[in-house]
């Protein structure tokens, strides 16, 4: 059971990471400047918080746990 939990921990941070080089990315490849990249990137950054909240509750994180794995996943998913 340690083995899947650990599998499935990975394999969600590299799908956080892969949206978090995306919204960068996309970010750069829109050339986006000034306000229009501030509003791009609060906007990016709401969705990973409503997306990693989601995630904590799936795996039913609480307090610490879930303060941390949030910010963490926030700041993966902004390119932070």
């Amino acid at each position: 059971m340690t083995k899947t939990l650990l599998l499935a921990l990975a394999l969600s941070c590299s799908a956080s990471f892969a949206y978090a080089q995306s919204c960068s990315v996309q970010a750069g490849d829109k050339k986006l400047a000034g306000a229009a990249k501030t509003s791009f990137l609060t906007k990016c950054q709401k969705d990973a918080t409503a997306s990693c909240d989601k995630q904590a509750a799936d795996k039913k994180l609480a307090g610490a746990a879930k303060t941390s794995f949030t910010k963490k996943c926030v700041n993966d998913a902004v390119g932070g």
